[in-house]
């Protein structure tokens, strides 16, 4: 199921990490039978590989939305508002953070910190930084995000 991802890396432990990128690309998540191949030809107890899998916050064991919404909460974003706009978010898609929206459109995630405190609140949507984020702002990325879903839908 995974020998394309295998045939890039050298097949030991060094190589976890990136294979998992890269399983998760190819299924939107890292399903459980793909962990056990993991483990099993990387001669990796499945207990570690699943630490790996759940220490990261970029990996996950269940499916995402289309769209990934993380609000920074570390200092700098916190101090300024990023509370209001985690609330924002939750009123809107009504979720709470961690959770999917029932269509599967939007996953909601708090994380700690983004690397990006200059620019703070930030909201990272798709792995795009969005910078001096207010309540207001993130309403409209929220719209906008729903309305291409929508348009996509009719397609």
């Amino acid at each position: 199921m995974l020998e394309r991802i295998f045939s890039r890396y050298p097949v030991d432990r060094t190589s976890l990490v990136m294979i998992l990128q890269d399983v998760q690309t190819e299924f939107g998540y890292l399903p459980t039978d793909a962990l056990k191949e993991v483990s099993a030809r990387l001669q990796i107890p499945a207990a570690q590989v699943y630490s790996v899998a759940t220490f990261y916050n970029v990996l996950s064991l269940v499916p995402r939305g289309r769209n990934l919404v993380r609000v920074c909460m570390g200092t700098a974003c916190h101090v300024r508002q990023a509370p209001l706009i985690l609330e924002t978010v939750k009123r809107e898609l009504d979720i709470e953070p961690g959770d999917t929206t029932v269509d599967g459109e939007f996953t909601f995630q708090s994380v700690g910190c983004v690397g990006a405190c200059a620019i703070g609140p930030v909201v990272e949507v798709n792995d795009i930084h969005h910078g001096h984020m207010n309540v207001n702002k993130m309403k409209k990325l929220l719209d906008k995000l729903e309305q291409s879903a929508k348009d996509e839908g009719q397609s």
